[in-house]
């Protein structure tokens, strides 16, 4: 189908480019910018008069949930969510039930998404069998079932010397170690940060201790084996800043990126025990918030992801400390980047490249993030001044468990093409 989007202001991350053109769909991919190819006849026109045409949001963290916890989400309803928020690329945490350890069942999860045609997957594997911190997973079968990288998800490694063989194997094949900076011990028995909102609220803390001490350890051994390291979802200043020690001192080639959720709260939002905000990791102090939306606007953190969580309300209605962790943000990553943006007053194009083109660098992904001649054509085309309340009845996700219920937030799609189909309009 040939798709032409008529007078928008196409936003291209990747190129630094800002500008009103038209935009030529043809075979599932980026025709022409500007001006038509030779012979172009549309079947349809998109008319985005007053609309930002940008490339399709690439999510680095986002759960759907199958298999093994269809009961919270499904893949269905995720890749509706998808659509809906623009985001036309996600990469797969594996703890799913069973874990992403077997070549076979990462197979089947990227032949349930092609069937749905929707948004890509790109799945993470487990490093370990069954995300147990003691044997290493196939990764090299893994890899060619279809992970692009591998992690423990919120399961830590306590063995180092497991973790250390861990990044060994990896580096020796060129494969990326995504890990997320837990220290399993600090951790244990705590619900929020260690700090005078849970001293009030009488919950058992998680210092800051618990993400640095696993930073630390992270870096040290990236630095003895030369892995391909990214640091998920920091949560604290003195985390980042040992990463930017290590990238300045010691020349470690190590990436980092942080959830929207961490972006825009902190530990005061706990209120009087809003679930909602019961996060992994947990919301920091409000200068560890303002350090991270610094850091992102920078440069010196790579991207934003929405680490997507969808919890069944039966779970969320619990005592702050017997709720489940975790917030759904697939349809909030494009409305939170913009808000950010507007708060930091940055240009649309850092905002927009940190959820599309440095995300794709981060995963490898070369085909998308970017709207070039060639380019498969996932693109997102919203409107920038339209504001939205953010409602269970707004969200498409199967889990309705956000911090901002009941806020309004710039940015509305109109329009998500995936490889140039149309699969969502508003």
């Amino acid at each position: 189908m040939k798709i032409r989007i008529a007078n928008g202001r196409v936003v291209d991350p990747a190129h630094q480019s800002d500008s009103v053109r038209d935009v030529f769909i043809a075979e599932g991919k980026i025709a022409a910018l500007g001006d038509a190819p030779a012979g172009f006849t549309p079947d349809r026109t998109l008319e985005a008069r007053g609309l930002i045409v940008a490339p399709g949001l690439i999510d680095l963290a986002a759960r759907l949930r199958e298999p093994g916890f269809e009961y919270r989400a499904t893949l269905e309803s995720e890749m509706e969510a998808a659509m809906a928020g623009g985001v036309t690329s996600v990469a797969i945490p594996p703890d799913t039930d069973p874990a992403l350890d077997e070549p076979g069942l990462v197979e089947m999860l990227c032949y349930r998404a092609e069937k749905l045609n929707r948004a890509h997957i790109y799945p993470i594997g487990a490093l370990t069998i069954g995300l147990k911190g003691e044997r290493l997973s196939e990764m090299a079968e893994l890899l060619e079932a279809g992970c692009f990288a591998f992690s423990q998800a919120n399961e830590p490694i306590v063995d180092t010397l497991v973790l250390m063989r861990a990044m060994q194997y990896a580096a020796t094949f060129g494969f990326r170690v995504w890990l997320q900076p837990i220290a399993p011990f600090l951790t244990r028995g705590g619900f929020a940060h260690s700090g005078e909102v849970a001293s009030r609220l009488g919950l058992p803390g998680i210092p800051v201790a618990a993400e640095t001490v696993a930073i630390f350890t992270y870096l040290q051994l990236a630095k003895v084996t030369g892995v391909k390291l990214h640091v998920t979802r920091l949560s604290s200043a003195e985390g980042l800043s040992l990463i930017e020690q290590a990238r300045a001192r010691y020349g470690i080639d190590v990436t980092c990126d942080v959830s929207i959720n961490h972006l825009h709260l902190c530990d005061a939002d706990i209120g009087y025990f809003d679930t909602h905000c019961h996060l992994i990791p947990p919301l920091r102090a409000q200068s560890d918030r303002d350090a991270l939306s610094a850091a992102l606007a920078d440069g010196r953190i790579d991207a934003l992801c929405s680490d997507h969580t969808p919890v069944d309300d039966d779970h969320k209605l619990k005592p702050f400390s017997e709720s489940e962790p975790g917030a759904t943000g697939l349809e909030l990553l494009l409305p939170l980047t913009l808000k950010w943006a507007e708060d930091k007053k940055l240009p649309l194009t850092t905002a927009l490249a940190r959820v599309t083109s440095d995300a794709a660098k981060l995963a490898g992904i070369t085909r998308a993030g970017h709207l070039a001649p060639g380019a498969r054509a996932d693109v997102c085309v919203f409107d920038p001044d339209a504001r939205s309340c953010v409602s269970r009845e707004s969200l498409k996700s199967q889990g309705k468990n956000t911090p901002f219920l009941g806020q309004t937030l710039p940015g509305v799609v109109r329009y998500t093409l995936v490889e140039g189909r149309l699969m969502f309009e508003r």
